[in-house]
């Protein structure tokens, strides 16, 4: 089911949008060349704002996705991006040599995510010509105003405003500036240490300050304390969670994005 505005310009042989998924009147989601797509796949409760252009032979966005106004997304090889993403405003991401985002991704306003370098006159001998995959893994952050090269930007790691990224970024790292270094040994890592006791805690407390009807919402710390029943178990260990659609789990984890905690179905 789809909670469009109104209807979008959807244009592909294969079409899933999930319930909730709210795409504004002015969205476009077709082929690269402006014709039909093989496939259009929007998780549940997701958001595509004004002016959204993707232009993919293959396009999917996992659950709670936010794309936000004038975002364009292109290319004719797949495009994956993963549950829990938020893409700011004015973002280019570019699947020309084919572009994977993991989960609980942040790109700030004005980024630019590129898998390709082609322009120059080959036949005049320009070196500078090639396609390959730009592969983003999970809680990567691009802060803002970042260009990034087609690199591997390993889990968790992190672009502050403005750096241009040429180099596969490590795990857990911060990069800085144009082009970018390792700023880590300055400003630390991305994401410390937490005990699992520790969130575990903080999540029952969210789970309190959230007002929602927590009688079918359950928090454990690992994936040996569910139960196999119907309600929605948070596990921090794996930070998943037993999708039911319920509306108490829909509003705790819209409680919970972008900032609190981001949990990704089981």
């Amino acid at each position: 089911m789809v909670a469009t505005m109104s209807p979008a310009r959807i244009d592909a042989d294969e079409v899933v949008i999930g319930t909730g998924t709210v795409i504004h009147p002015s969205a476009v989601l077709c082929g690269p060349d402006g014709g039909r797509a093989r496939r259009v796949v929007v998780g549940d409760h997701c958001y595509l704002g004004e002016s959204v252009q993707i232009r993919c032979a293959d396009f999917r966005l996992g659950d709670f996705g936010k794309l936000h106004h004038h975002t364009n997304i292109h290319g004719a090889l797949p495009c994956a991006i993963g549950h829990n993403a938020w893409i700011g405003q004015y973002t280019i991401i570019d699947s020309t040599g084919g572009a994977t985002l993991g989960d609980n991704c942040g790109v700030g306003a004005h980024s630019q995510l590129w898998s390709h370098i082609k322009y120059g006159d080959t036949l005049e001998g320009c070196r500078f010509l090639g396609e390959r995959p730009l592969t983003v893994g999970k809680d990567v952050w691009f802060v803002g105003h970042c260009v990034v090269s087609p690199v591997v930007a390993h889990d968790k790691s992190m672009a502050m405003v403005g750096s241009v990224i040429t180099r596969d970024m490590a795990a857990n790292h911060v990069y800085a500036g144009a082009p970018a270094v390792d700023v880590t040994a300055k400003v630390g890592p991305q994401f410390a240490e937490v005990p699992l006791a520790d969130k575990v805690a903080r999540l029952r407390a969210h789970l309190v300050a959230s007002g929602v009807d927590a009688a079918t919402l359950c928090v454990v710390a690992t994936a040996d304390e569910v139960v196999d029943d119907e309600r929605t178990w948070f596990v921090v260990a794996d930070r998943t969670y037993t999708k039911r659609g319920t509306a108490a789990e829909v509003a705790f984890m819209r409680y919970l994005l972008p900032a609190r905690a981001k949990f990704t179905p089981a």
